[in-house]
């Protein structure tokens, strides 16, 4: 357990696989290779309570620059790889600087999706990816502002909560004929639509933008958007939010297997044995869906970091955990665990209406996935519940409040 590890990106993931290793016993050299400037941070704050004010830069963190000291864990921050020699096994910066390392781990992450029409990259469009993304987008949210919002994904509507908090006019366009389409259910599409309603969000499903005018001043602002409907629409400022785009340019450029992300087996190990991917880069398969998946969540990039920590310490330990997340949208969280594609039945614990509920998503009479809002001890309980599988549920017991939702699945007797 000797030998540089050389990392490749400065997320979450880079920076628990360095602890991770250290925690294995690993004694070799490590060091974190990071185009940033920051120390490895937490992303999902950044449409969220970051955006908001309501946590501090340096709150994102995921551990202070003495924590890397006392590990003896080095960082190169501001350094961008370019190349990977395989043959010769060092990485290139960009300044030219040649990195021998025994093995490598790719930690790339992904870049926000953009749009391609007209103007995509005009003044005044945003994404939101990084810390100084949100930076530059901050200093825009002025009251009475205009900001439309391209696509109602998770950090879509994230943003959309805090900017009509911030008195910002706020609309959302969306392609698909519901917001969080890919993800959830209709009717908890339709729970969010109202809730964002209600707050003064305008949502525009169905609808998508076809071209964004930046030099058009007067009745329509700063910019000007046109939609595939035939209307136009004026904004002072955009942010697109549609999807990530996983970081494998240098994977492919050195050879190594790419789909949908770096493809890895179960160790998290690349088509080369000297190289891992994790993160949100890593295509792996997931023996809970039964498939290759690339996920895109802070769970996944800290499980599969330390799945690569214990294969590069020499021990066995797969990749093998449930898949979860959550979003938290105005006094809303959202907690969901699982996976919902191809669901039966959907069944609801609560009602809308309390703001407080659960949804189950059954197959085969299984509970495959489920979506919580404000029920974070159910969650806890169904998420265990989703990662033992096989047990047969009523869809009456677990809709009826009157019954434990620990007896309604069998985990304790009626």
């Amino acid at each position: 357990m000797s030998g540089a590890v050389v990392v490749v990106g400065g997320g979450h993931a880079a920076g628990e696989l360095a602890v991770s290793l250290r925690q294995e016993g690993y004694t070799g050299r490590i060091l974190i290779v990071g185009a940033e400037s920051h120390l490895p941070y937490q992303r999902p704050p950044l449409s969220k309570a970051f955006l908001s004010g309501k946590v501090a830069q340096e709150g994102l963190a995921i551990r202070p620059a003495v924590s890397y000291e006392k590990a003896a864990i080095d960082l190169s921050l501001s350094t961008k790889i370019v190349r990977i020699d395989r043959a010769g096994s060092f990485a290139v910066s960009a300044n030219g600087e040649e990195i021998p390392y025994d093995r490598l781990v790719l930690a790339t992450g992904g870049r926000a999706r953009q749009l391609t029409v007209p103007g995509w990259n005009g003044r005044g469009v945003f994404s939101l990816r990084t810390i100084d993304d949100v930076l530059r987008i901050r200093r825009e949210f002025k009251p009475g502002r205009r900001l439309v919002i391209i696509g109602a994904g998770y950090v879509g509507l994230e943003v959309a909560a805090v900017a009509i908090q911030c008195g910002l006019h706020v609309t959302v366009l969306e392609a698909a004929e519901r917001v969080l389409a890919r993800v959830v259910a209709p009717q908890l599409s339709a729970f969010y639509e109202q809730v964002h309603r209600r707050a003064g969000v305008e949502i525009r499903t169905g609808t998508e933008v076809v071209s964004i005018d930046a030099e058009t001043v007067g009745t329509l602002g700063l910019l000007n958007l046109r939609c595939s409907d035939g209307t136009a629409l004026g904004a002072d400022l955009v942010l697109v939010g549609i999807g990530l785009v996983p970081n494998t340019e240098l994977a492919e450029a050195a050879g190594l297997d790419v789909d949908n992300g770096i493809v890895v087996d179960e160790f998290a190990r690349s088509s080369d044995p000297k190289i891992l991917a994790i993160g949100d880069c890593a295509n792996h398969f997931n023996e809970f869906a039964g498939r290759r998946m690339r996920l895109e969540s802070v769970q996944n990039a800290i499980e599969l970091a330390r799945t690569a920590a214990a294969t590069l310490c020499g021990k066995v330990r797969p990749y093998r955990v449930i898949p979860w997340f959550w979003s938290d949208q105005y006094h809303l969280k959202l907690q969901m665990a699982g996976l919902s594609h191809g669901y039966q039945e959907m069944v609801l614990r609560g009602t809308f209406e309390s703001e407080s509920f659960i949804c189950f998503y059954l197959q085969g009479g299984r509970v495959i996935a489920a979506d919580a809002v404000n029920r974070p001890a159910d969650f806890m309980h169904t998420k265990r519940l989703i990662a033992e599988g096989g047990t047969s549920l009523s869809a009456h017991a677990l809709a009826d409040e009157s019954c434990s939702l620990k007896i309604a699945t069998g985990l304790l007797p009626a």
